[in-house]
């Protein structure tokens, strides 16, 4: 996977149902990472800005599997030196014993660099910042790290919209370490037909026009609740 071309995976990309606003947002990252790297091959200065992207949206919308791809982009641009993808949650962080946690932050930096850090949910692990100093003590760590590690590693963090604003502002310098902000909207009925057509596709079955006719107005009602 890591062979495909750049070419490959934009196309991989689009050819994502929906999603027209993120990947207009990856293209053009991957237009100016393009510059930056024609502007450093001139000796030009080029703006040292970190590659930490947050996702923000509902579960099911391609968090994940646009993470991925940005992975093997940023390898295919020689922005990562491995573009692997490491998913990691709370429990992935956290330890149950005051101190443990920063070691346990960095094994997981570690295995990560060269690659992408992908963290689903990370907001939940200051959702208790009052009470719990595990949780404050992940965030230290990983904050430092965000610095620490730039040049050969991206982290990105996803998780629903305002759980995640909460998340920026639950530390100081932690949303600074971030330079790109990219929302998931939500699939449309008729684009969810079209998932679910695709994925009936690689099975060999055939959808025909009363059951699409079914599905959207199933689609539609779930929406609207």
């Amino acid at each position: 996977q890591k062979k495909s071309s750049l070419n490959d995976l934009l196309a991989e990309l689009n050819q994502l149902v929906g999603l027209e606003r993120v990947k207009k947002e990856v293209s053009r990252l991957i237009i100016y990472q393009k510059v930056q790297s024609k502007r450093k091959e001139s000796g030009l200065n080029i703006p040292k800005r970190t590659l930490h992207m947050a996702f923000m949206g509902n579960p099911g919308t391609g968090k994940t599997t646009v993470a991925r791809i940005i992975g093997r982009m940023y390898y295919q641009l020689g922005l990562l030196s491995k573009g692997h993808f490491l998913e990691v949650s709370r429990t992935d962080l956290i330890a149950g014993y005051q101190g443990q946690t920063a070691l346990k932050v960095k094994n997981v930096i570690e295995k990560a660099k060269g690659g992408v850090l992908f963290i689903d949910e990370a907001y939940s692990i200051t959702e208790n910042e009052n009470t719990d100093s595990y949780g404050r003590e992940c965030l230290t760590e990983l904050t430092k790290a965000l610095e620490d590690s730039r040049d050969d590693l991206i982290v990105i963090v996803a998780g629903y919209t305002e759980p995640m604003n909460h998340f920026f502002e639950s530390n100081p310098g932690l949303k600074s370490r971030f330079n790109y902000f990219i929302n998931f909207e939500n699939y449309s009925s008729t684009e969810l037909l079209d998932i679910f057509e695709t994925l009936a596709r690689k099975d060999d079955y055939h959808i025909d026009d009363k059951l699409k006719e079914v599905l959207l107005n199933y689609f539609n009602e779930k929406l609207e609740s």
